[in-house]
């Protein structure tokens, strides 16, 4: 299987699973991983998630680009744009993803790695947008994001040279949240989610959203929209737990509702 899919406690585990090709996806790899992001979203038992890539090699390659550049397709799929939506290119998933990257992670790679919320990766991981060189240019929301998260004059060096960095440079432009060794990478991300998993759902998934959105709003209306969320937050079960435990001096129990 080219997407091994896990969950436990609270928290599933996407794994992209072609070692043999430095986990570059090819067509029914991208389907599998669109469906184990829409399992992610619809499952109210997943409350956050992990992506990584089998071995320690490479998180992944980006797109199997033998398997795609020269073949024309059938030009009706251009329109087909809700179709096997990924994490990457429109899916909306308000549940926290955190990247555990093990390697390579190159053009498609990063894509993916941008459309994640916390970013752990281990000291010998190495990143680059680097379709450019192919003649090619990030797809799935490369050309977009990577201005949003970086500063201009980094973003456009990444985007148009298309050069590799190393996982230190990447967490001093803001790229990442944590360098760890490759020993400690898994247990470090499976640490933030499994934090993630243990806080309130319903206001974890309303503070993704409010943060993802902000992005297109103007401020009045993010505004607005940041106190209509809060006041149905205010009449939820788990927000009355909130105060109970709190006032009781225990550990709250949330239930998602």
């Amino acid at each position: 299987m080219s997407i091994l899919f896990d969950i436990d406690d609270g928290v599933a585990t996407v794994t992209i699973n072609r070692p043999e090709r430095l986990n570059a996806m090819d067509g029914p790899t991208y389907q599998a991983l669109s469906e184990a992001w829409v399992r992610i979203r619809d499952d109210v038992d997943i409350r956050a998630a992990v992506v990584t890539g089998a071995g320690n090699r490479s998180f992944t390659a980006g797109a199997d680009l033998k398997s795609f550049v020269g073949s024309p397709g059938d030009l009706s799929q251009f329109w087909m744009t809700q179709k096997d939506q990924l994490l990457n290119k429109g899916l909306e998933v308000n549940k926290p993803v955190v990247a555990a990257v093990n390697g390579y992670c190159m053009g498609g790679g990063v894509t993916l790695l941008l459309a994640t919320d916390i970013r752990v990766a281990s000291a010998h991981a190495t990143f680059a947008l680097s379709e450019v060189k192919r003649g090619l240019l990030p797809a799935n929301g490369g050309t977009q994001r990577v201005l949003e998260q970086l500063p201009y004059p980094i973003a456009m060096e990444m985007l148009l040279l298309g050069e590799p960095i190393d996982a230190d440079t990447a967490l001093r432009w803001g790229l990442l949240n944590r360098v760890v060794s490759g020993d400690d990478l898994i247990a470090t991300a499976q640490g933030y989610a499994r934090r993630l998993a243990s806080l309130p759902p319903l206001a974890v998934q309303a503070c993704k959203e409010l943060a993802v959105r902000a992005r297109d709003l103007d401020r009045t209306s993010g505004l607005r929209l940041e106190e209509t969320m809060l006041r149905m937050l205010k009449f939820t079960d788990d927000a009355a737990e909130g105060i109970a435990a709190f006032t009781e001096r225990r550990e709250p129990v949330w239930q998602g509702h």
